[in-house]
């Protein structure tokens, strides 16, 4: 796949992604950024590098 180019429906605004506290563990899936979680922790979208 070319540079710049990405799959089909990937950031599409109704596409769900997974996210994970970074405190606790909780995984939810949502499809914008749950915020906090109930434990105070941050949510990470697990797609994503944690560097």
């Amino acid at each position: 796949m070319p540079h710049g180019q990405d799959r089909e429906g990937a950031n599409s605004p109704d596409s769900e992604s997974t996210y994970e506290c970074l405190q606790c563990g909780q995984i939810v899936t949502a499809t914008s950024h749950p915020g906090v979680c109930e434990c105070g922790g941050e949510f990470q979208n697990r797609g994503k590098s944690l560097e």
